[in-house]
């Protein structure tokens, strides 16, 4: 559950329901295998836990794996006997083969590196030009790598040189994110002899000489430490191409630098400006945005031993830089609570006097990017996209855009002139725009090729919801242009908010299979999310978290009120994060929602964030166990303590991925377990196991198909589609 850094997330699809037939249970289908129920009591300050489940946690004792194992035979069984199951797959099949995805463009000079997902493809591959209007050419295929059986590898993150004639890059098996830092020759695709291993999501900076880099590695855990270490006492390394990694200078980090006071929980990282002479450190407090940011003259930065200026600390709420020559700009939410843009100087660091360059505004500061010309800005307004050109002896103007949507990413280069963008909305594929600013022009590159899916059936509506206390939630819904407001459409509600991460509008190819035969998504953007900026996302996280499913529960409310479904036709559905929402709106209203989905959900909050493997990074989120304020608001959001003995829930279905490194597989496993037996209703409750992959990031196109058509055949199943019934 861990910050997504690099992450881009697609979470389903939509569409139109009818007269629907009634639910019926699967023949000879006779339940799910036994769980033996063994009792371990905590007591929390002056509360007294029962975890009926506990043992489910060793994921280590086979007789857990085998648990599992058993489990997700039971789920592929009930699911894979659901009719038109295979039909919607091949179709999911078919559909993903229209679309390419082109992600994480890097410039270096008039190249240009990108991952790129074509039809066909597994997993994403990196490519190169060697400039935008050039054909393109091949570099890393991690499809052509080789591990265990049944195991693929993913590339995870990339980094290019300098001088574009080398390129960083992570691959990992199975989608752990257990990234291996590797380096090869742009030209001759030779790989080079350098190996580190536990590079995780790329923190990796190269030095001017394209010969030298620093990167932040994880730290070996000892054969008795616990899981839950993993992440914590990362340092920064100074790694010279064709030396010894056992041998690289250690910069940054706990006990590295008596000048530098670093916690357990913060991940170090050192990055180098291009065309700049100074570095700088970046500590990020676990999952919290705001960082503290240091500078110092980049040839000094040899060894610990470096006088670092602070340019920031977390009170200053600085949760973005971006650089150009001696200046650094800053997006910051202090006295800002929807952001504004600072400009102050490396050298002489003072954000007292820093000047404002973009103030804030009814939009929201989303993201910066320095070009040559130009300082580039993106905010958030009313969900869609506003992209601004800063010049750095100017004003800031707005560029027009081709359509009403949302970018999310933005490339440019202090090399070059310009900017390139990504841009799509809830009914138009994503495609790469350049903008000119010589000629003043927003041209659509060729990076992307054209989907040739047909959305053109879909519409979208932005609207709201009344929450508990009277706050209006922003409610996404899309739907197929004959969808009527009959109270019968099948419908589906995602909810996430956390991280002051919003859910943007995004058109996946894929999941129009689920429109053809009958969905409708909704998207309710409670708070936790950044859609409305800080408050939005301090109205939802720790002792606030309540106000996330409240949310949600109104945004169901609402759909049923406006004649858009009925609760027997209504499903939640929730990623990772989102496993709290959807998990507690079941607590609080279980008559509400006929169908839940949790993916690789967030079900367990007391127990993740004091065991989990990336529980002491997200606690600044959620809630410290080790204080009783924070173990109050954690039992609070905990969807598996929270559940009761004998309730009517409705039909649930849990993913997890054996080599998740956000969500321990546990943590679905033990809430399916006590839903099980908990629930006084015959509706089905099944845990879908992916055993070579992990968090979903890195999953490959067949495995995130395979899964898609499960959701859309155990939705339509329950929801009562005439052809998903037995």
């Amino acid at each position: 559950m861990l910050r997504p850094f690099l992450a881009h997330a697609c979470l389903a699809s939509l569409a139109l329901g009818g007269l629907l037939a009634p639910r019926v249970a699967l023949a000879q289908i006779t339940g799910p295998p036994p769980t033996p129920v063994v009792p371990v009591a905590d007591t929390y300050f002056d509360t007294t836990i029962v975890d009926p489940y506990r043992w489910l946690e060793n994921m280590g004792d086979e007789t857990v794996v085998e648990w599992m194992r058993a489990q997700d035979a039971w789920t592929r069984e009930v699911l894979g006997r659901i009719p038109g199951r295979d039909e919607l797959l091949a179709r999911i099949k078919q559909l993903n083969a229209g679309s390419a995805l082109v992600s994480e463009v890097q410039l270096v000079g008039e190249r240009v590196f990108y991952l790129l997902t074509a039809p066909g493809d597994e997993v994403g591959k990196l490519y190169v030009r060697s400039a935008l209007d050039e054909d393109e050419r091949l570099l890393v295929d991690p499809e052509q790598m080789s591990g265990e059986e049944g195991a693929h590898y993913s590339l995870d993150w990339f980094s290019s040189s300098p001088d574009g004639q080398l390129v960083a890059y992570g691959t990992s098996p199975s989608g752990s994110e257990e990234s291996i830092l590797r380096v090869m020759e742009v030209e001759s695709g030779r790989v080079l002899p350098d190996s580190i291993e536990r590079v995780m999501w790329g923190m990796v900076s190269w030095r001017p000489d394209s010969q030298s880099l620093f990167y932040n590695q994880m730290r070996e855990l000892g054969a008795d430490e616990p899981i839950h270490e993993k992440y914590r006492g990362s340092r920064v390394y100074l790694h010279r191409l064709g030396e010894d990694p056992s041998f690289d200078t250690p910069i940054l980090g706990m006990d590295v630098s008596s000048a530098v006071s670093i916690d357990p929980d913060d991940f170090p990282l050192i990055t180098v400006p291009e065309r700049s002479s100074w570095a700088l450190a970046v500590l990020l407090h676990g999952v919290q945005n705001e960082v503290t940011l240091l500078a110092a003259p980049l040839n000094e930065v040899n060894g610990p031993d470096v006088a670092w200026k602070e340019i920031a600390t977390p009170a200053d709420s600085v949760v973005e830089y971006a650089v150009h020559g001696d200046a650094v700009f800053l997006r910051t939410n202090s006295g800002a609570p929807r952001f504004q843009v600072l400009r102050t100087s490396l050298a002489e660091p003072d954000l007292a006097a820093a000047e404002v360059v973009m103030p804030e505004s009814e939009r929201v500061v989303e993201s910066i990017s320095a070009a040559e010309d130009a300082l580039y800005v993106k905010s958030l307004e009313a969900g869609l996209t506003r992209l601004h050109r800063v010049p750095f002896d100017g004003d800031p103007a707005s560029l027009e855009l081709p359509f009403d949507g949302y970018s999310w990413q933005m490339a440019s280069s202090v090399s070059r002139l310009g900017v390139l963008f990504v841009f799509e909305s809830w009914t138009r594929p994503p495609l790469w725009y350049s903008f000119d600013p010589t000629s003043d022009e927003l041209s659509e590159t060729n990076l992307q090729p054209r989907s040739t899916v047909d959305f053109s059936r879909l519409r979208s509506l932005e609207t709201s919801a009344t929450s508990h206390d009277g706050v209006e939630v922003p409610l996404s819904i899309v739907y197929p242009a004959e969808a009527q407001r009959d109270g019968g459409n099948y419908v589906y509600l995602i909810g996430y908010g956390a991280y002051g991460y919003p859910i943007t509008p995004y058109a996946s190819a894929a999941a129009l299979g689920g429109l053809e035969r009958g969905a409708v998504r909704a998207v309710c953007h409670v708070r936790g999310g950044g859609e409305l900026g800080l408050p939005w996302h301090a109205a939802g996280r720790m002792e606030t978290k309540s106000n996330s499913w409240r949310d949600f529960i109104a945004c169901a409310e609402h759909l049923i009120r406006e004649g858009w479904t009925s609760p027997e036709y209504l499903a939640a559905n929730g990623a990772s994060a989102g496993g709290i929402v959807v998990g507690m709106a079941l607590q609080e209203r279980p008559d509400l929602f006929r169908v839940a989905a949790a993916d690789v959900g967030a079900l367990n909050a007391v127990r993740e964030m004091e065991v989990g493997v990336s529980g002491p990074a997200n606690r600044s989120e959620f809630g410290d166990p080790e204080t009783e304020e924070g173990f109050r608001s954690l039992l609070a959001m905990d969807p598996y303590l929270q559940m009761e003995q004998g309730v009517d829930y409705p039909a649930v279905l849990a993913t997890v991925g054996m080599t998740d490194q956000r969500v321990d597989a546990w943590v679905p496993a033990k809430y399916i377990a006590r839903m099980q037996a908990s629930s006084s209703s015959d509706h089905p409750v099944l845990l879908r196991v992916t055993f070579e992959a992990g968090h979903g990031i890195g999953s490959t196109q067949s495995q995130l198909e395979e899964e898609l058509a499960d959701f859309f055949a155990f939705l339509f199943w329950q929801l009562g589609h005439p052809d998903f019934q037995p």
